[in-house]
């Protein structure tokens, strides 16, 4: 099990980023939650087995939303945390 600390930036937010961030982490069974920043950045802390992590973490690289484009995300690896579900935060 493997908690990480990502930001996406890009064409991230008005593109249904989030709510497909969350798609894919609920396809995936992954923990954590997704929000956008006022700097118009993506911030998302997800947790799950590693190679399920890793693959949460090609989807978001790969933008969720076929809108979106990432062109930066950053992953630093954090303390694993409570919670059972991946939620978006306002």
């Amino acid at each position: 099990m493997k908690a990480v600390h990502m930001n996406a930036s890009g064409r991230v937010q008005a593109v249904g980023f989030r709510y497909t961030t969350k798609l894919l982490a609920d396809r995936l069974k992954v923990t954590g939650w997704v929000k956008n920043n006022p700097d118009g950045t993506v911030e998302i802390e997800a947790q799950a087995p590693d190679a399920v992590l890793n693959q949460f973490i090609d989807g978001v690289k790969a933008s969720p939303s076929p809108s979106g484009r990432v062109n930066k995300l950053t992953v630093k690896s954090i303390p694993l945390f409570e919670g059972q579900d991946f939620i978006v935060k306002y």
